[in-house]
């Protein structure tokens, strides 16, 4: 009874493991958010300050200057009244982060009241998790319309990062299509942070920039890139130093051309390569995962299943029309098999292995008693001969070897 109570306790803290970035997110637009409201006060107040005291001396000195003071003065109101009302979007946005930051901690604080796995509760929260994890492999996916549909039918809208995921697609749209300003745009508003990423996006589109600009073969718009790469690339010349000569070298070489690296260079699968690495930059600087999380949580699962027979070279049972075993390995379905490759096998500290292993020479282990029966129940009169349930081979008993555990 203790076991089985053992093995139906809930652990919270590791179940949590999968949605750190629930919370991470947030925090991160909320700092990005008092970020844009700190530099808006800075901006204005060096514009503001110095201007009320240009307006105060001008009229202290001059008399005749009260017109000019008041058209100023109403210039200033006017700004601030901009000013106002940015800040009262970044106001609301900062309410909105916070609302969803508190249904995302109720989520999370709601497991911490489920006892046990067996509990309804803990099916119901599993559930609206699953739904989570769907929504945001639709989201990285693409699949934008169908995620926002999928979480406003379940209620979860404030558990999923739908506008972040909408604007990520957006660029990356873009980008696809051969435009870069909204991308340079993004990478002017997160530029500090930018600073300590570890892909070189702003480079790379600044490079673009500059293929583009030789990719007509204008000789008018070759003066044009020169003076775009002595803005925007030599900055990069510590760093970058070997694109930057390559780079240089296209001035020498047409579009057409068949050496490398200058074909590459010229190559329009760039644009797709400059997608994925926005992608890439965008979810790092937001500690988003890199992966879609229905993978990760689908690995974690596969590798607690998984072993060596899995990726036999030989036949699974569940497609043998030979085999007399009906089970289904999801690791070997079609659907999983290609995810699971790469998974560590599942670590077990009890053997359910028979007491008399044996290995057939096709490489299949059975227990040697068990395969002299079953070979006689499935017809394999011949005396000394088995059979291998799985592929249908006939063999010597003498070819079976004992097999021992490690």
């Amino acid at each position: 009874m203790a076991a089985e109570l053992t093995s139906t306790r809930l652990n919270a803290e590791n179940h949590l493991l999968l949605d750190q970035s629930l919370l991470r997110l947030p925090h991160e637009l909320a700092r990005r958010n008092f970020k844009s409201f700190q530099r808006l006060v800075e901006r204005e107040r060096e514009l503001v300050l110095p201007g009320l005291k240009e307006i105060a001396n001008a009229s202290m000195s001059n008399s005749r200057a009260s017109d000019q003071a008041i058209a100023a003065l109403d210039a200033m109101i006017s700004r601030m009244q901009g000013m106002k009302r940015k800040m009262e979007n970044l106001h609301q946005e900062e309410k909105s982060i916070h609302e969803q930051s508190r249904k995302r901690i109720q989520h999370l604080e709601s497991l911490q009241q489920i006892p046990s796995l067996a509990d309804v509760k803990y099916d119901q929260w599993s559930r609206v998790r699953l739904n989570r994890l769907i929504v945001d492999h639709m989201l990285r996916s693409g699949y934008i319309e169908s995620a926002r549909q999928l979480a406003h039918e379940k209620g979860i809208e404030g558990l999923v990062d739908l506008n972040v995921f909408v604007q990520c697609q957006r660029i990356a749209d873009s980008l696809r299509q051969g435009e870069t300003k909204d991308a340079l745009q993004w990478c002017g508003e997160n530029k500090a942070a930018l600073k300590k990423s570890q892909y070189n996006l702003e480079f790379e589109l600044r490079l673009q920039q500059y293929i583009e600009l030789i990719r007509s073969g204008d000789r008018k718009r070759y003066v044009e890139a020169m003076m775009h790469a002595k803005k925007y690339l030599a900055p990069y010349i510590e760093t970058q130093s070997a694109d930057i000569h390559r780079a240089a070298g296209l001035l020498a070489f047409p579009q057409d051309t068949k050496a490398e690296p200058y074909k590459s260079l010229y190559s329009l699968e760039r644009w797709s390569r400059l997608s994925e690495l926005f992608i890439r930059t965008h979810h790092e600087l937001l500690s988003l995962s890199s992966r879609p999380l229905l993978h990760i949580a689908l690995s974690a699962g596969l590798s607690a299943l998984k072993t060596p027979s899995c990726h036999s070279a030989f036949t699974s049972s569940s497609s043998n029309s030979l085999s007399t075993t009906t089970s289904v390995c999801p690791i070997c379905s079609t659907e999983l098999n290609e995810l699971a490759r790469n998974m560590p096998y599942a670590h077990h500290t009890k053997s359910y292995v028979e007491s008399d292993p044996i290995v057939l020479p096709n490489g299949r282990i059975y227990g040697q008693q068990r395969l002299i029966e079953l070979s006689k129940n499935v017809g394999c009169v011949d005396s000394g001969k088995v059979k291998d349930p799985t592929t249908g081979e006939i063999f010597d008993e003498g070819e079976m070897k004992k097999v021992y555990i490690m």
